[in-house]
């Protein structure tokens, strides 16, 4: 893999209930609603689940994700193709943590700081 390795743990607070970030994360359908990334291909199930495998694009950049872990506070997805690495995602009442470790020639936290950002934009837009 070209690039280097890069490591980052961001952890922020959210006025949302771990229900709604559960689902935020979770379901794929409420998942491409917040993600900068944008849609995802048809065929994803109604829950992300264990083995389960998608890829998402980053302008020409594909990131090949597979669901390692997903229980009802925490997510793992192992990476490959434009980031080989993990990223777990941990959360409860009112904060979202967020693991992301891989080699690449992406900025790592600057896309991992977009993605809370947006994530907790979307949060506070759905509870009103």
């Amino acid at each position: 893999m070209l690039g280097t390795f890069q490591q980052s743990q961001i952890r922020i607070e959210v006025d949302a209930s771990a229900t709604k970030i559960h689902d935020s994360l979770l379901h794929p359908r409420e998942l491409e609603k917040w993600l900068p990334s944008g849609r995802f291909a048809t065929g994803m199930p109604e829950e992300l689940h264990p083995g389960f495998e998608f890829t998402t694009k980053i302008g020409p950049v594909s990131i090949h994700h597979q669901v390692d872990v997903a229980r009802p506070h925490c997510l793992r997805l192992l990476l490959s193709q434009g980031i080989d690495g993990f990223h777990e995602w941990y959360w409860g009442e009112g904060w979202v943590q967020s693991r992301l470790e891989g080699v690449t020639i992406l900025p790592l936290s600057l896309g991992q700081s977009l993605n809370l950002l947006s994530l907790r934009q979307f949060l506070q837009q759905k509870g009103r």
